[in-house]
């Protein structure tokens, strides 16, 4: 097989395991993986794909879909960089080796602390390992679990909605509604598509919000977001949230960083913070926040009840900066996307994967 004939194989190899890695479970700790292994004339032997934790790895899924034997000198096409590591289930690489593979071809390096190295264990083994095929639209779909597993947190999209002069609630504190129903139903898909929705405690006891995903009907969505909780006052037993379908996770919200970092852990990857003027301003004084959402009504209110509180911002040279990624007009409202100037996130955003 020739080189250019060789690459278009490829590239058609990796998009068919990107198929295949769509059939695995979007959240949790793992990525959704897909491999295809290729005859050295290039036809498809073999398919397979992660189903979740415990499960058998994509490639190893695939393998035991051949005959003893049928994979030797065989190309293993992969999303995501063959695993180095034993956790529920053995090193990927290392199967691979055992099978005979002798060419594999990955998108993405796996960036975790443990998992990575996959491929130099093949190289030093002698198997041909090619990196980089449909790398970019790899990175687009493992986006949040990618930016989870670099960053060790969840990416963090804070939420408000105001009027014009940014307020969150009138002098009396009356908040319902500021923005109308096309702004509420994008709110609510966007936390179908996270894996976590916080408030902080004041929201809780003030607002008694369920933090679940709804339809115009009032009706949950089929993905619902864990609740979590930032604060250190208790959650009573009659509020909403002890009826939310997930179970509540709750910080004293002290030290962000290492909250977030529990969160990922447990296999959260991305967080969709409303929980009001505090808990906003916090993640943005501590530089967690990598998404602003910002709903703004045509609408005047005045008064102290500010949508964001003091983010330790002293004078203007010290202003937070944010590039415009989006805007966009739902009814009455527009929908404001922000992105920290600082740094560039190519991952797609909760709507985007929505």
């Amino acid at each position: 097989m020739s080189t250019g004939t060789r690459a278009v194989t490829d590239a058609a190899a990796m998009r068919r395991a990107l198929v295949l890695a769509e059939r695995g479970p979007a959240r949790g700790v793992n990525p959704r993986v897909g491999c295809v292994i290729l005859a050295p004339d290039g036809r498809t032997l073999a398919e397979g794909w992660h189903r979740g934790a415990g499960t058998p790895h994509a490639e190893v899924d695939a393998l035991e879909r051949l005959a003893p034997g049928a994979a030797r000198g065989a190309t293993a096409i992969v999303t995501l960089e063959p695993c180095n590591h034993t956790g529920r289930t053995g090193p990927c690489a290392h199967a691979l080796i055992e099978a005979g593979i002798a060419r594999v071809v990955y998108a993405v390096d796996d960036p975790g602390d443990h998992s990575s190295g996959g491929a130099r264990t093949l190289r030093e083994a002698g198997v041909e390992v090619e990196v980089g095929t449909l790398a970019d639209e790899v990175e687009a779909f493992l986006g949040d679990w990618l930016f989870a597993a670099r960053a060790r947190r969840p990416r963090v999209t804070v939420k408000w909605a105001s009027s014009l002069d940014g307020r969150a609630a009138a002098a009396d504190g009356s908040s319902r509604w500021i923005t109308g129903p096309e702004a509420r139903a994008d709110v609510h898909l966007r936390r179908s598509a996270s894996d976590a929705i916080a408030v902080g405690t004041g929201t809780v006891l003030a607002d008694d919000p369920s933090l679940t995903a709804r339809d115009a009907d009032g009706e949950l969505l089929e993905s619902q977001p864990v609740p979590v909780v930032f604060g250190r006052r208790e959650v009573p037993a009659a509020a909403a949230l002890t009826r939310h379908p997930h179970d509540v996770l709750q910080f004293t919200g002290d030290d962000l960083g290492s909250d977030l970092g529990e969160l990922q852990r447990r296999g959260i990857r991305s967080l969709f913070v409303e929980g009001g003027p505090t808990l906003a301003s916090a993640f943005l004084s501590a530089g967690l926040a990598d998404e602003l959402l910002v709903y703004l009504a045509p609408a005047v209110i005045g008064g102290p009840r500010t949508a964001v509180a003091d983010v330790g911002v002293a004078t203007i040279a010290d202003a937070l900066r944010f590039d415009f990624a989006d805007l966009v007009r739902l009814g009455d409202d527009l929908l404001v996307v922000a992105r920290p100037r600082a740094t560039a996130h190519p991952y797609p955003t909760t709507r985007e994967k929505a």
